[in-house]
């Protein structure tokens, strides 16, 4: 295991401690917001700042981009972190959600982490050694037919002028694949495209820190990732579509006839 995965696996379980003890406790879990149905709790900052120290405590000079205290450092290698990736399942108890840690190089992801303090499960892919869940490997599932498969999505909560347009989309989806399913942590549901349970994921308005890790699953499980147009430009764009390629395919063709009315940044 390379020595920056073994780093981001330690930071992610001293994350996941400090979550599944607050989890215990959530009447007296203090809640902000940071913009409409945008919530952040004491417990995202928390495990934020210990993610960090752990990883500065072995890579001082890294740069940083994480979800709650921004972007820091100047360096070629950057750990992109989301220390509570689904904070409204979390206040409520309901439990789907995941910490997510990725490192690019230039640019390039080269190690990822989600893990779901929840089930124990932590998801793990270095460039180019596959992807792997406690340290079974796992790939992507074998459908081939957008008919047969069921795939994941998140409904707009901050960006809310495109949901006739999305809806639009969904239904299209809805009616042209086996299921539709919202769990609410995009980083955990490429996690799990990467591990089969779902056959693919498309999202819109998302942060680089909720895919970052969870693309880097997916590809070295297999799949494929990009924009909604295909383009491998996700990470800024926002919007995303991971799938095995064959469903992939499909996914793009479904979507193509709706870009125009969801007005998409590129």
């Amino acid at each position: 295991m390379h020595p920056t995965l073994n780093i981001a696996i330690k930071a992610a379980r001293r994350a996941g401690q400090i979550i599944n003890r607050a989890s215990m406790d959530l009447d007296v879990l203090k809640v902000g917001t940071k913009q409409q149905n945008d919530f952040v709790t004491e417990v995202d900052r928390t495990a934020e700042a210990a993610i960090i120290e752990v990883l500065h405590d072995t890579y001082p000079d890294h740069a940083i981009l994480a979800e709650e205290s921004g972007a820091s450092g100047n360096s070629e290698f950057q750990w992109i972190i989301d220390p509570l990736d689904g904070t409204t399942n979390f206040i409520h108890g309901f439990p789907q959600y995941s910490i997510s840690i990725a490192l690019a190089q230039r640019g390039v992801m080269t190690q990822a982490v989600v893990f779901d303090p929840t089930r124990n499960e932590l998801f793990t892919a270095s460039r180019g050694r596959g992807a792997f869940l406690n340290d079974r490997r796992i790939r992507v599932a074998k459908r081939v037919r957008l008919t047969e498969a069921l795939i994941g999505t998140g409904f707009p909560y901050r960006e809310l002028q495109r949901l006739d347009a999305y809806l639009a989309l969904f239904k299209d989806y809805t009616q042209k694949c086996a299921g539709m399913r919202r769990a609410g942590s995009a980083a955990l549901d490429l996690a799990w495209v990467a591990a089969g349970r779902m056959d693919g994921f498309w999202e819109l308005g998302l942060a680089p820190w909720d895919m970052a890790a969870g693309a880097l699953l997916v590809s070295e499980a297999g799949g494929l990732v990009g924009d909604m147009t295909g383009e491998s430009n996700y990470l800024s764009t926002g919007h995303i579509i991971a799938a095995p390629p064959k469903i992939y395919a499909q996914m793009i063709q479904l979507s193509a006839p709706h870009l125009a009315a969801l007005d998409l940044p590129k």
